[in-house]
This record gives C-alpha cells, structure tokens and sequence, in this order.
C-alpha cells in the first residue's frame, strides 16, 4: 500500500509546459513510484483527490541566506550563533509554506540546520548551503568598516570567511568541504552590503580563482562566484566558475561567454526592490542603500538578454530579514520579460541542473523525490497563482510528507 497518492491530478511538466489530465501520483518511501492514468488497487495509507488541480513540482530558491535574519551583517556577527539559529527557523518554516521545497543557501548556513531539516527538528525546505562564502580581505565577506583592524570572526552565522593568497583559499575551501557544503561560494566583484568595496572592483586574483575551482572538482562539488560586472564574470567564468551570483550589470559579450561555458546565472532581483522599497525600516544600513540603487535599473534587462543569448537562469531571490516574505515576488518581476514558463523552469528543472539534482528535484515523474505543490488555477496562464499561496496554494508535500492539507 503506498504512503500518499494524489488522485485525479492534471501534472505539469515545466521541462515541456505539458499538462496530463486524470493522473494518479503515488508516493512511496518519500519517492514518486508512479504517475499513472488509473489509481493503484488497494488504496493508499493516505489519498488525497485534487479534483483536477495542478500538481507541479515543488519550488527551488537558488540564492537564500536563512540565517540573515537582520539585513545589517555587521549586527548578525555579533548575535549568539543559537538566537541567530531560533530565528532562522521562522525564515524556514515561510519559505517551505511558500512552496519552496528545496533551497540553495549562499553564506551562512551549515551543516547543524540541514541536519536539524532533514531530522524534522526544523520545519522547513531542504536545505543545500556552502557553509561561509569566500571572500578576499576588504571583499564582500569582509564586514569591517574602514576604522576597523579587528580580525573577522568566523562565527556560523557570519556571512563568510576572509582569506588571501592560494593556500588560504586551499585551506578555506577544504574546510567548507570538511564541513559538509554542497557547492563552495567566492565573492569575486563588490557587493552591496559589505561597506568598503565599490561594486565594480574585481575580488581575487585569477589564480586564487583557479585554486578554489580545483579544489571544487576535486572534492565533486562546485563553485558559484557573488558578480555584478563583466569584468569580473570573464574573470570569474574564465576559471572555471560555474554559476554567477546577481549579474545585474552584464552585457551581451558576457552572457555569450557564460552560454559557451555551460555557466548558470542566478538573478537576485527581488531583494533589489525591496530593500529599494523598504531596506532601511528593515534595518539594512542607510548608506549601503545608494550602492543598491546603481543596479536598480538594469536587472530585468539582463535577465531578458540573458534569456534570449541562451543563458541557463535559475530563480534566486538573497532577500533579508523581514523581507523575506517578498520571496515570490520574483515570479512577478521576472514575468515582466519572460514567459510564465521560463520562470517556472527556472524555479524546477534548471534549478536542479545547477544543483546536480537533475531527476531528483524539480519534476513530477517516477523516482523522483516526492516534492509537490498542488495549485488551484493555472501556473503557465497566471504567475500570479504562485505569488498568492494563502489563496491558491492547496497542498504542500516534501519528501512525501504531506506539510499542508487545504483541500475542501
């Protein structure tokens, strides 16, 4: 007898956009065992008849901080690594109820909360984390204003670690291996949050690049680099780099260079409009604030180009604190440039690809793990379904577990 099956189904396919018609889902041992035209004789242990709604994979978020509970990470270094964790498990228990059944985490997560996620001490998605991002003394991991001598700590809930030269970046990523992380991150151009770096300087030389990408490949993992210009993404992808953090100041040169080294782009375009919109009543330091505003403007033109060079795009959303609950404005600002579609692609199946998950995550099909969203409405007509979950998002199941049950 299966554990779950959700009967009269209409199944999407966001590889193709198909829509199948009376399927019957059957879960088993946290896996899809069949998607099948005509319901398993025996019943189920728990049957759940959706009536002709959607049921679609569940979401991926390729760019989360969960432990950024306060967008000023000057202040999170200083907080006690167990408040910060009891935080984080609100930031966690949203995003799951959102939808998101698998998140990527870009600095500050470790192996403790995606251990505590996968035992069911937490409720939230599953959680893939690079442990600390990577950065170069005065990079974007470095938090320390221009008055400050002080040595980073290297505290859990830190953003990242700051290392210079080839043995330090050696011995950093071997450690965040060590530690269990799923991908290695590095930041390789300025970045908003962090006080001394302009946006456009480039991070890391080319061989302390290289270094980080071999030890990736040798540990099996990956790297993905924190980038905003073109200069810093030829560097960056030059060596190796296989997915680019942001992006929003590419250009077309760029992007074809990326499509020809096979690399991922993960926008980051709703924590740009909200701390726009908000950062400062949320906490994000006012003069931080102005650096956001120099890559306001051109994010959807790049992910519209990128779309159209041929450029892999995987959903990502960096928000903080309490604007984290704009995770699904994604959706809206992306659909703005692209079709409902590639969108949701991009929150499935190529999510997958970048997080090598290719027929685990991100589909609806035998042997996959049961990750799955039932809708009312439908997805490929209307974003909109996806950003509104208290309205139209009827069942959440993860790993076969069923997490929410609003079906009539």
């Amino acid at each position: 007898m299966p554990d779950l099956v959700l009967s009269h189904a209409v199944v999407l396919d966001p590889r193709t956009g198909d829509l199948t018609d009376d399927r019957h889902v059957v879960v088993e041992g946290g896996r899809i065992k069949d998607v099948a035209a005509r319901p398993p004789g025996g019943g189920a242990k728990q049957l759940l008849d959706v009536r002709g709604r959607i049921v679609m994979p569940g979401l991926c978020d390729g760019h989360v901080h969960v432990t950024a509970v306060t967008p000023d990470f000057a202040l999170l270094r200083r907080w006690s690594p167990t408040y910060v964790a009891a935080r984080a498990a609100g930031v966690l228990r949203g995003m799951l109820q959102r939808g998101f059944t698998t998140v990527r985490d870009a600095g500050g997560a470790d192996w403790g909360l995606a251990r505590a996620l996968e035992e069911g001490h937490l409720e939230g998605p599953r959680l893939l984390y690079c442990g600390h991002a990577i950065s170069q003394t005065g990079g974007h991991g470095d938090m320390r204003g221009p008055g400050e001598d002080a040595e980073e700590p290297s505290c859990v809930h830190g953003l990242g670690r700051v290392v210079d030269g080839v043995p330090a970046v050696r011995a950093a990523c071997r450690d965040e291996v060590r530690k269990g992380a799923t991908h290695l991150k590095l930041m390789v151009s300025g970045g908003v949050a962090s006080p001394t770096d302009p946006i456009t300087n480039t991070q890391f030389a080319a061989e302390e690049i290289r270094a980080a990408v071999e030890e990736a490949e040798a540990a099996d993992v990956y790297v993905t680099a924190h980038a905003y210009t073109g200069r810093a993404v030829t560097r960056a992808v030059a060596c190796g780099v296989r997915g680019i953090e942001h992006g929003n100041l590419l250009d077309e040169a760029t992007l074809q260079l990326m499509k020809n080294h096979g690399a991922f782009l993960i926008p980051t375009l709703s924590v740009v409009h909200a701390i726009v919109r908000e950062g400062i009543e949320a906490g994000f330091p006012a003069a931080l604030r102005e650096k956001m505003l120099t890559i306001f403007e051109t994010g959807t033109r790049v992910v519209e180009l990128a779309h159209r060079v041929g450029v892999k795009l995987v959903y990502g959303t960096d928000l903080l604190g309490s604007m984290h609950r704009h995770q699904l404005d994604e959706f809206a600002i992306r659909g703005e440039v692209l079709k409902p579609l590639e969108v949701i692609r991009s929150a499935t199946v190529t999510a997958a690809e970048l997080f090598r998950m290719e027929g685990e995550i991100g589909t609806v099909t035998p042997g996959a793990r049961a990750d799955l969203l039932v809708v009312d409405g439908n997805p490929l007509e209307d974003l909109g379904v996806l950003r509104d979950p208290g309205r139209h998002l009827a069942v959440i199941v993860q790993n076969g577990v069923v997490r929410k049950n609003a079906l009539p």
